[in-house]
């Protein structure tokens, strides 16, 4: 029976996906914003809203256990960049490796992934050296906290700046399809698409919501502690949105939204996230979380290196995957 609610919550999260990837593409063909913007901000924030209530609803409301909910925050604070950065890139490698072949090219518009993962290896530095500062310098972790903010703050305003040269450069947000609203005899404007927005991303919320609530009651079956559910098995299903939505786009050729919905979730995740960690939790360095942190690290640093020197490849990608087994294979050995 469990395993039954868990399929019906995947198919509820894959409907969602497909309504909220065709409003936003919708939405920003309407806004005349580039495909970047699209991407990195609004289908990141949008989509990251899953995750991003898990940790702090451990955080502030879960259950009189408070170690318990803080190893939950804080596994589910760093499990969301640790999963997008291998495991979701991976998996647009399987999607287009029978298409495109192992040599096969992404082409992303690379400016707007380079901005992405610069700002995300900032931040979640930042975040790798705090686990080394003691909970009693408190001044010292507000501190951090404030740049990680300030940080993604003018994240969004040099994307948001950088918008009017890509839409000139032809990097224009197309919606691909009309809008689903519109096939059931609504007008097509501004209004219903975000009406239609609105109804997708509740479906995400509520889906993924549905799927988490699954996992934690199948962990105990598995038998493993709170930090490693909240690392490993969490971001499975709250990253489900991204990986939906980024698949979507990428067997449509949509190369920049793909990337931008996963990288631009990294930004959010490893900037707005570890500064609440930062100042709310501990926030120690056990040993599965510094893996995870260095393990992630190493792959946003081999995505960007891989973009800017020859282009990016399908077997790039394939690397990604590999750190996401290795970190499985050290933290259950």
């Amino acid at each position: 029976m469990l395993f039954l609610e868990l399929f019906g919550y995947l198919l509820v999260i894959l409907v969602a996906a497909e309504i909220f990837v065709n409003a936003l593409e919708h939405l920003g063909e309407k806004l005349k914003i580039s495909e970047g913007v699209t991407g990195s901000l609004f289908a990141a924030v949008g989509t990251a809203m899953p995750e991003t209530l898990v940790p702090l609803l451990a955080i502030f409301a879960g259950t009189g256990n408070s170690a318990i909910n803080e190893e939950i925050g804080v596994g589910a604070i760093l499990g969301a960049p640790l999963m997008l950065s291998t495991l979701s890139l991976f998996l647009l490698s399987v999607v287009v490796f029978k298409k495109r072949g192992i040599q096969g090219r992404f082409t992303p518009e690379k400016t707007g992934i380079k901005r992405d993962l610069d700002f995300f290896l900032m931040a979640f530095t930042l975040a790798f050296v705090a686990m080394f500062i003691p909970h009693g310098e408190g001044w010292v972790r507000a501190g951090i906290a404030f740049v990680m903010v300030m940080i993604y703050f003018v994240y969004v305003m040099m994307t948001l700046r950088a918008s009017a040269k890509l839409v000139e450069d032809g990097h224009a947000t197309e919606a691909g399809s009309p809008m689903l609203l519109t096939r059931l005899g609504l007008p097509q404007n501004l209004f219903f698409i975000i009406v239609q927005l609105a109804m997708g991303l509740a479906l995400l919320i509520a889906g993924a919501k549905g799927f988490i609530h699954g996992v934690e009651a199948a962990a105990p079956i598995i038998g493993i502690s709170a930090l490693l559910l909240s690392l490993m098995i969490i971001p499975i299903a709250t990253e489900l949105p991204e990986k939906v939505n980024s698949i979507l786009w990428i067997r449509k050729n949509k190369d920049t939204l793909a990337f931008g919905n996963i990288t631009g979730a990294m930004v959010f995740q490893g900037t707005l996230l570890p500064a609440i960690g930062i100042s709310l939790t501990p926030w120690a360095p056990q040993k599965e979380v510094l893996l995870g942190v260095l393990v992630t690290l190493v792959a946003a640093f081999w995505l960007r290196w891989a973009v800017l020197n020859g282009g990016l490849r399908v077997w790039h990608l394939f690397l990604n995957g590999a750190l996401y087994v290795t970190y499985l294979t050290a933290v259950l050995v």
